[in-house]
């Protein structure tokens, strides 16, 4: 309950200080939610980089988000104290981690998700309440790792449940992305999937002149759809953010 009172009265504060909101989303994370450079001639985007496409000029999304991060290297390499820094009253902090916390040949990078793991999604979570932010935990995205019967095959384990686990006990409000991410892909069917992940013909792009065959990272159209999904959760969890909501132009 106190919680929830704390996120209510950080909303009011927020939507009483002006006649625009001037909210910031702060997006923690690793390649799957990171901004790619070189975006005219990069067809992979993160969906944290279409993310500001659904959002009118209240709200300003800051990516720090970075390929190959996990829970414990972000903080190691002082990626979150520099996040850390920047949060004010009112603010959200869109955290997604787990594709690099699995790397258990990688002590750089990976986390026991029943302990590590547990303890650095609290961290940032407690972290970002007591700098009066406002954060929403996610879970990692499906891989497009279909069998060869055609059975979309799980590759997260632990970590999804352990990141709704942490939601459920801090009461922080949760976008479960495998469960929705995996819909879409089962929904699509293993061929029409290809096109929302960076499969990629050869001769279609200078910068993949040998084609690209890659089941974790997104296209243009895939990041779209999978920010769209983000967005879906957030209505859901009937956030004060979504006030500020749009329809992306042309879509």
């Amino acid at each position: 309950m106190k919680c929830a009172a704390r996120i209510i009265l950080i909303s009011l504060f927020v939507f009483t200080r002006g006649s625009y909101a001037n909210i910031t989303v702060h997006m923690i994370g690793d390649s799957t939610m990171a901004n790619k450079p070189n975006p005219q001639t990069n067809p992979e985007r993160g969906w944290g980089q279409m993310l500001p496409l659904f959002f009118d000029e209240n709200v300003t999304v800051k990516n720090a988000s970075v390929n190959g991060r996990s829970t414990k290297s972000f903080i190691d390499e002082g990626r979150w104290d520099a996040v850390l820094k920047e949060l004010k009253p009112g603010d959200y902090v869109f955290i997604q981690f787990g594709h690099n916390d699995q790397k258990n040949k990688d002590p750089k990078r990976y986390t026991n998700p029943y302990s590590g793991y547990r303890r650095n999604l609290i961290k940032y979570v407690n972290d970002s309440r007591a700098k009066g932010a406002i954060p929403v935990l996610f879970s990692s995205i499906v891989r497009r790792n279909f069998n060869e019967s055609g059975v979309l095959e799980d590759t997260h384990g632990a970590y999804p449940f352990i990141a709704g686990d942490v939601a459920e006990k801090l009461n922080v409000p949760f976008v479960d992305m495998q469960l929705k991410s995996e819909d879409l892909v089962l929904s699509l069917g293993q061929e029409k999937s290809k096109e929302i992940y960076m499969w990629i013909e050869p001769g279609k792009y200078e910068m993949y002149p040998q084609g690209k065959q890659d089941n974790t990272h997104f296209t243009e159209k895939g990041a779209t759809e999978m920010a769209r999904l983000a967005v879906e959760g957030l209505k859901e969890n009937k956030l004060q953010l979504t006030k500020f909501l749009k329809e992306p132009a042309g879509k």
